[in-house]
């Protein structure tokens, strides 16, 4: 059976934290689906979402096995229509932890067959947060050793 992940985020940016767990997901998950959400939590976007998909998209042009999707809707709901068993999450730090948690309980609620894996962020990542990454920009500063596309 092909074992597809979820990696769901508002990814406002995508940044190579991002990157990293996707390509280390790839040594478990046959496939992993970049799920970009609307945050019910958030008020707007920095980065338009139709930017983040293009830019998303051309990091993985030459890995047939990411893909990348738009969702409105229950992260367990997107997981069933993609026939996902799996969602992927990277943790910083143990807030992360704590958030992400609450998360994956309710997710696997919601939807019994779908357990999430997390990943530790690799050194290098873990001070990295697209929070960071937006308020460098939005300040003229360069941010682009923290991304893996040009914006």
């Amino acid at each position: 059976m092909k074992k597809t992940a979820i990696f769901p985020g508002s990814f406002d940016p995508y940044t190579n934290g991002h990157h990293d767990i996707v390509m280390r997901g790839l040594d478990i998950f046959d496939e992993i689906i970049i799920s970009i959400g609307y945050n019910s939590s958030k008020k707007s976007r920095y980065f338009d979402i139709d930017l983040m998909v293009e830019k998303i998209e051309s990091v993985y042009k030459d890995t047939p096995n990411v893909k990348v999707v738009v969702y409105n809707e229950l992260t367990s709901n997107l997981a069933k229509k993609h026939e996902a068993n799996f969602l992927i999450r990277g943790l910083r730090n143990t807030t992360d932890f704590e958030y992400e948690n609450t998360i994956s309980q309710m997710n696997r609620f919601l939807n019994e067959n779908l357990e999430t894996v997390f990943l530790i962020t690799s050194p290098q990542y873990a001070a990295v947060s697209s929070t960071v990454i937006r308020e460098v920009h939005r300040y003229g500063g360069n941010v682009s050793e923290f991304l893996p596309y040009e914006v």
